[in-house]
């Protein structure tokens, strides 16, 4: 029996494939040497035999073989897409259909899945994300939380776990994902030591990586809001005065930039003062109490406060980077 089940799809993020299937060698290896039982897993695909991943690269993968009595957790690594249009492209791909039909048979029985990235955009196709709280690729959050209303996305977080379902953030959230995963399936004392032999970090967060131009995919009102609120800084601008900017009312503002970004508009305030803070930060050429000014924050500490809560760092921590 497999603890884990590699879902390979054509097209998948090789390096996503590929950090999945190290850190699994690793924990085999670690786990040997801790005196532990090693992890099994199997690598499958839509169809047996070579499955082309992105950059000429070709894996080997055998058929998927569904069972009631299978108890390994599902893992899918991203389906390697740079843009919406390929992503609703790849979903359209006539491999999806017995997929997304063999994931939801595997949550009936009652087993788990993980994704990561645009493969938990699988998990909506499957119709497994109604009721659910789950992340994904920070820059595919809102077009995900549109497609599917019945579902909190987050994407501040980079793994969030809501059984059956566990899904992580962007490409490389994939080895934090893993190590999650060996950490609750397998041992606390696997996961740490795969970490420790690989140089991974144990990371809770996407936020601090977000950019907010990015963020709104095009959105020309989203866009016009983030241009005006750096405009109004050091003054920071208020949520009324944004509404009355584009004839909206508060609320119906509210209603257009959740739509868009996944975040209230006092949460978009946020994130365009707390990615210039850290821009200046970084330049190292202004001290803390003169970022806090520059970006609306009268008192250091209140903007200490937001970026240990959203980039889970200190400002002494971001200057030394």
């Amino acid at each position: 029996m497999h603890d884990f089940t590699i879902l390979v799809v054509p097209g998948a993020f090789a390096a996503s494939v590929a950090s999945t299937l190290d850190i699994l060698a690793s924990a085999a290896t670690v786990s040997e040497r801790l005196g532990l039982a090693a992890p099994r897993w199997r690598v499958c695909g839509p169809q047996p035999g070579p499955v082309a991943l992105g950059h000429g690269l070709q894996l080997h993968v055998q058929p998927i073989e569904q069972s009631a009595e299978d108890p390994s957790c599902w893992v899918i690594p991203g389906i390697g897409v740079s843009d919406i249009n390929l992503l609703e492209s790849r979903l359209a791909e006539p491999w999806t259909v017995p997929f997304l039909s063999a994931l939801s048979d595997h949550i009936a029985n009652g087993k788990e899945i993980a994704a990561s990235c645009s493969a938990v955009f699988l998990l909506h196709a499957a119709g497994l994300l109604d009721g659910r709280r789950v992340t994904t690729s920070w820059w595919l959050a809102p077009h995900l939380q549109m497609l599917a209303p019945g579902c909190r996305v987050d994407p501040d977080f980079m793994v969030l776990a809501d059984h059956p379902l566990t899904t992580a953030g962007a490409a490389f959230a994939q080895t934090d994902l893993m190590l999650h995963l060996l950490r609750r399936r397998l041992s606390p004392e696997i996961a740490h030591a795969v970490g420790k032999a690989l140089l991974l970090d144990r990371r809770q967060l996407q936020s601090p990586f977000v950019i907010p131009a990015v963020l709104v995919q095009g959105n020309a009102l989203i866009s016009r809001l983030i241009a005006e609120i750096e405009k109004s800084l050091p003054e920071l601008t208020s949520v009324k005065t944004l509404a009355t900017s584009v004839g909206m009312s508060e609320r119906t503002l509210s209603r257009h930039v959740h739509k868009a970004t996944g975040h209230s508009t006092r949460q978009l305030i946020q994130r365009v003062q707390l990615h210039k803070a850290r821009a200046l930060l970084e330049s190292g050429e202004h001290s803390v109490e003169a970022v806090s000014a520059l970006v609306g924050y009268q008192d250091p500490t209140a903007l200490r406060r937001l970026m240990r809560r959203l980039l889970n760092a200190t400002p002494r921590q971001l200057r030394q980077r």
